[in-house]
């Protein structure tokens, strides 16, 4: 049996929230729910609480799209009805995880912004000149994404996420190196630790044939991701 690339189970919840720059019991809290006190609360992604330490590629993606809303002050509980509501309009599991909230049907999406009540530090769209358009972090988001072409149902995919705005040589994508950040298919890992231990740029980039461009955007990312995880 085939298995939809956003089912696709690629990641632990610890190396989801690496990747996330989350701490994973946030992570844990947006997928799967959590408990503080004697109060349960609902996860914002799953439909229902599983227990389960895998992420899903599809998961993974929608969390990427609540991390742009990791604002203090800032409750992602009522987008938990939001994303609940787009999986039931849009018929599809992971809402959030597809093009159509963010090109095709924007006016689905704030209807469903109205009828939650979800406000203006949550929203995805917004009325600007009489047009939608994408709130800033959703097209912030939007723009980290490649999606698959076309509008049909299961068309419009997420497939790969572009984690470094600054340079788009990194790639995340579930069918490569089982999610690990690449440039091509190279681990970016396996580049930093070359450099870690002292080759040049020029020397990594001969050794695995790649532009320098593409080593240097690999250092770079993995150096700040591990500058996350130091201060983190």
């Amino acid at each position: 049996m085939t298995v939809r690339v956003l089912d696709r189970e690629v990641y632990s919840m610890s190396e989801a929230a690496r990747l996330l720059a989350v701490s994973p019991a946030r992570l844990r809290g947006w997928i799967d729910g959590y408990t503080r006190g004697e109060i349960h609360y609902d996860p914002v992604i799953r439909p229902e609480r599983t227990g389960n330490e895998v992420v899903t590629w599809g998961e993974f993606v929608e969390a990427g799209y609540l991390r742009e809303y990791r604002v203090k002050g800032i409750s992602l509980q009522k987008m938990r009805i939001v994303v609940q509501r787009l999986r039931e309009r849009f018929g599809v599991s992971y809402p959030l995880a597809h093009a159509k909230p963010y090109v095709f049907g924007m006016d689905v999406v704030l209807a469903v912004q109205e009828e939650v009540g979800l406000g203006t530090s949550l929203s995805m769209v917004r009325i600007s000149d009489g047009q939608l358009v994408l709130a800033p972090k959703a097209q912030h988001f939007f723009e980290m994404v490649e999606f698959a072409p076309g509008a049909g149902v299961g068309e419009d995919e997420a497939l790969r996420l572009f984690p470094d705005s600054t340079a788009r040589q990194v790639v995340l994508d579930p069918l490569r190196q089982f999610g690990s950040p690449v440039v091509r298919s190279t681990r970016t890992a396996n580049l930093y630790e070359l450099w870690a231990a002292g080759e040049s740029i020029a020397e990594i980039a001969e050794a695995y044939e790649l532009p320098d461009v593409d080593v240097e955007a690999a250092v770079r990312y993995e150096s700040r991701l591990r500058g996350q995880e130091i201060a983190a």
